[in-house]
């Protein structure tokens, strides 16, 4: 989902009244972002709290490539990281995810594994139909078993787009509140839907509802998921001692617009991108009766500060055998504080750009290669910026391309290498990249292998189903990652 996709956030349409009663009564950030332009290695990110070069998340299979979790890869999210669930059990949390996971899905790499108590969803996206022989459907999972798999038992009908998966996903977000009210216990729940991501889908009453197309009606309905959920914490009587956040994990696939992509606002480019459009995210944080209602934040923050906020929350301390890149976020939330912080855009193993206050110095720009530009790949439809929208890898680490997000929040007019504003700003962002990469220690790369004979062949829980496929031999190869 896109920075632009909210009425809150300026979308003319306003059809997302649920989202935008949440910003008015909690707070918005305008300057939200994820920790990389696409969706693995951000949920990695979020999860410790460090950033994808950190936790083994990015690939070194080339320069400054976006790598995810397909159903072929080999990796996934080490043993050696610490995440948010680990920690939060110390506390007597139970902890749920709900939808989607990406961080690999052979058996070591399954949720319950790592922290989570308990599972509805995916380990992948749900792409497909496929044929089962070349390459199996995606399959859904409760806990540690499957349940079936997508276009086979759970239906997304890709001519009309219908498919109540997000329905599915709400229920189960609203019987797992309720069961832990019930028993008084502490809860962490990541409710990690995906109807916005290409094939878009939404389910048969918010079908043609849009103004704004399919696209649109996917948006409309978790807005309404998410209004559904929060009624439900205040008719419990909890909504006062439940923090909720509502965030994306990268900008809008322009690539799958207009029918199936969203809008970034005023910035540049979309997903897969460390423009503006790729990283910076629409983020709304909710707590009645603590947070200020009404509230509107320029904290530059991060879906990594997500784990140091909630660890906080739980009266917990970040680890400290190792470098986390969150920060806590609550004396901004509750006090209106703004903490000086940087932010760093990666492309897989590259640092492209650096934000310090208003500044953003990039010191390599690309957004695809010619030649998948060749093919209609276009992450920057109709936004062609000259030497920065580049079709090549261009380094500008002597002498980066510096904007003023204030005044140019789309990035169009680099500023004069010769002003006196340039040298004073990339004076300072020069000595934080300094900083940062001295003490830069990179995880082992978990996205650089590819097998077909790990896809998901015979899940856990496939022998009761009579669903277990026969897997092909193991023939390990280097990912191709082509952006």
């Amino acid at each position: 989902m896109g920075w632009g996709d909210l009425g809150a956030f300026g979308e003319p349409s306003k059809e997302t009244p649920n989202l935008d009663q949440m910003a008015a009564e909690g707070m918005l950030f305008l300057d939200f972002y994820t920790a990389n332009p696409l969706c693995s290695p951000s949920r990695a990110a979020l999860l410790t709290g460090r950033l994808p070069v950190r936790n083994g998340f990015y690939t070194t299979n080339g320069h400054a490539r976006n790598a995810y979790t397909p159903q072929d890869i080999v990796g996934g999210i080490p043993d050696s990281e610490l995440l948010l669930p680990e920690l939060l059990k110390k506390a007597g949390y139970i902890n749920k995810i709900i939808g989607k996971w990406h961080l690999g899905h052979r058996p070591q790499f399954h949720p319950l594994k790592h922290g989570f108590d308990e599972w509805f969803g995916s380990p992948n996206c749900h792409f497909g139909p496929y044929d089962n022989r070349e390459r199996p459907n995606i399959p859904v999972y409760r806990d540690w078993e499957m349940i079936g798999r997508y276009y086979e038992d759970f239906k997304i009908d890709l001519k009309t787009g219908e498919a109540n998966l997000t329905q599915l996903y709400l229920q189960e977000a609203l019987d797992f509140i309720s069961k832990q009210q019930a028993s008084q216990q502490p809860f962490f729940l990541y409710w990690a839907i995906d109807a916005t991501h290409a094939p878009v889908y939404a389910s048969k009453q918010f079908l043609g509802t849009s103004q704004r197309g399919l696209y649109g009606d996917a948006v409309r309905e978790i807005d309404d998921s998410v209004g559904k959920i929060l009624n439900h914490l205040q008719q419990l009587g909890i909504s006062e001692n439940t923090f909720v956040f509502f965030t994306s994990d990268n900008g809008a696939a322009l690539i799958s617009a207009p029918k199936q992509g969203g809008s970034n606002g005023p910035f540049l480019c979309g997903k897969q991108t460390t423009f503006e459009g790729g990283m910076r995210e629409p983020a709304i944080a909710w707590w009645p009766g603590h947070i200020p209602a009404g509230g509107v934040s320029h904290q530059l923050g991060s879906v990594m500060d997500l784990f140091s906020t909630s660890l906080s929350l739980a009266g917990l301390q970040p680890p400290s055998d190792r470098q986390i890149d969150g920060i806590n976020l609550l004396p901004v939330i509750l006090q209106g504080k703004l903490i000086d912080r940087p932010i760093f855009y990666y492309r897989g193993n590259e640092l492209m750009a650096v934000r310090a206050g208003l500044y953003k110095a990039h010191y390599w720009t690309w957004s695809n290669s010619w030649e998948e530009h060749g093919k209609g790949i276009d992450f920057c439809p109709g936004q062609s910026v000259s030497g920065v929208t580049t079709h090549t890898q261009e380094e500008h680490t002597y002498l980066p391309l510096l904007f003023h997000l204030g005044r140019d929040p789309g990035e169009k007019f680099p500023l004069s290498f010769a002003s006196e504003e340039y040298q004073r700003a990339v004076g300072r962002i020069s000595g934080l990249v300094q900083q940062h990469k001295a003490t830069l220690v990179p995880g082992q790369p978990q996205l650089n292998v590819c097998d077909q004979a790990v896809m998901n062949w015979s899940p856990p829980g496939c022998e009761k189903l009579g669903k277990c496929l026969k897997a092909p031999e193991s023939d390990p190869k280097k990912c191709s990652w082509p952006h």
